[in-house]
């Protein structure tokens, strides 16, 4: 009898991506504005970009953020309790990323390599990598 191998097709990680960012972003109460800056992208894009239908192409650099926030919101989930888990992003933080001001607001302007950071100190919180 031969082996036979099921190929399943790779799921659409950018359809996935944006998903999971969607639901993070009613989670956090993201504003239109902080949703899209926080994905690098323009409001407009970012209307059509939630929608399940989205047809166009995120960068490299776009997949890397909404990864790192899927991540960060995961980390969050593990270390704290709703709502402070929920309202966490928006809370003025005295953290050494954050000189006082509230984590979306350093990220959106920090960009990736802040958001990055931003992961790896809550990641670091809980004890993880």
């Amino acid at each position: 009898m031969e082996n036979v191998v099921l190929e399943r097709p790779a799921p659409d990680r950018q359809g996935v991506a944006l998903k999971a960012f969607t639901r993070i972003a009613d989670a956090w109460s993201l504003t239109l504005r902080e949703a899209a800056a926080l994905a690098d992208m323009s409001e407009s894009t970012w209307k059509r970009a939630k929608k399940p239908d989205f047809a166009g192409d995120l960068t490299r650099d776009q997949m890397l953020r909404l990864s790192a926030l899927i991540g960060l919101y995961k980390s969050l989930e593990l270390y704290f309790n709703e709502p402070i888990s929920r309202e966490w992003a928006k809370l003025p933080n005295r953290g050494p990323e954050f000189d006082g001001a509230r984590p979306v607001d350093a990220m959106i302007e920090g960009g990736l390599p802040k958001i990055l950071r931003v992961r790896g100190y809550v990641d670091a919180l809980r004890g993880g990598v």
